[in-house]
């Protein structure tokens, strides 16, 4: 029962996974740093989001910040307690505040961001109770990556 419970869990992770990297793909085609985001409470999806730094020239645009922005909209309220939030890399320490603050009860990752993520700067940022996955999809999320900084160095 907890095999079939852990498998089924896996697949909506990765389900939700690609909803963010559509919209990483969608960033990318708008010449931003492919990330995307969605959140996810109940089963459905509530919020999407991409980076939109160059686009609207701020650089707390980031996917995750977008999101958490339409999914307080959608709920009516600024906490994301019963909500997770599936980004195609992992938060930086900016994002991971904002998630923090959000109450976001689950952050799931694809690709660790070594140089900028959260854990090497903030690793206690996320809210106490919140809990995170890491690795969902994570090769798809790293070559979308890796493919737009290859064109960018063309």
């Amino acid at each position: 029962m907890t095999e079939n419970k852990d498998n089924r869990a896996r697949l909506a992770d990765e389900q939700f996974m690609r909803q963010a990297l559509i919209e990483a793909e969608k960033a990318s085609e708008a010449g931003e740093v492919p990330i995307g985001a969605v959140v996810v409470v109940g089963g459905k999806i509530i919020a999407r989001a991409h980076n939109l730094t160059e686009t609207l020239h701020d650089v707390t645009a980031h996917a995750e910040m977008q999101a958490i922005t339409a999914a307080a909209e959608s709920l009516g309220g600024k906490y994301l307690t019963d909500c997770t939030v599936y980004v195609t890399v992992e938060p930086c320490p900016m994002c991971a505040g904002a998630l923090g603050w959000a109450q976001a009860s689950r952050i799931v990752w694809g690709t660790d961001d070594d140089k900028r993520g959260f854990r090497k700067y903030a690793p206690n940022v996320l809210h106490a109770r919140a809990t995170t996955s890491k690795g969902v999809l994570e090769d798809e999320c790293k070559d979308i990556v890796q493919r737009f900084f290859k064109g960018k160095r063309e």
